[in-house]
């Protein structure tokens, strides 16, 4: 049986991993309108991942004994003013997204909780990795994205990303 803070720690964030989704979908729909449809398949991708997210620790609740409550997801709410903009929403969200499951893990280890530890490793790893793709976006954007063919060239490559289901992951 999990304990209660820790469950609804984890109920939280399967609607934090809902609302990154829609937000990443937002992401999409700025490029999509901008005429880089690259950019926007990489957000959609990225949605995916995000949804995937939510399943695991939904998944983990229910093999627990605990019932998951959803919430509404939010509206994301920013406009962007130029193409860098989403990248560097996105960076920053993806340290807030570490710092959730930071404090997630820091109470699981508080309670002595292995069990739900051992699960939230795969998820450290992740945002370290979610965090590292989030700022090479921002990166290449400012050293490619002003220049007309490099944006070009920056939107053709990150319409190659194909979205692969992780093989390490918990089990959904």
């Amino acid at each position: 049986m999990l304990n209660k803070k820790i469950a609804a720690m984890l109920n939280d964030q399967v609607n934090k991993e809902l609302y990154s989704a829609y937000l990443y979908l937002d992401f999409a729909n700025y490029y999509a309108d901008e005429g880089l449809n690259g950019f926007a398949h990489w957000y959609e991708v990225q949605a995916q991942e995000e949804r995937d997210h939510a399943l695991m620790l939904r998944r983990y609740l229910i093999n627990n004994g605990e019932k998951v409550v959803f919430d509404a997801v939010a509206k994301p709410d920013k406009t962007f003013a130029n193409h860098l903009a989403p990248l560097e929403a996105g960076y920053e969200h993806e340290q807030y997204v570490t710092s959730l499951i930071t404090a997630i893990y820091a109470e699981a280890f508080a309670q002595k909780d292995f069990r739900t530890m051992q699960f939230l490793d795969w998820f450290i790893k992740e945002q370290g990795e979610e965090e590292t793709n989030a700022d090479e976006m921002v990166k290449n954007m400012k050293l490619f994205g002003t220049d007309a063919k490099g944006l070009h060239a920056l939107d053709r490559e990150l319409a190659g990303r194909k979205y692969a289901p992780s093989k390490s992951a918990p089990s959904m």
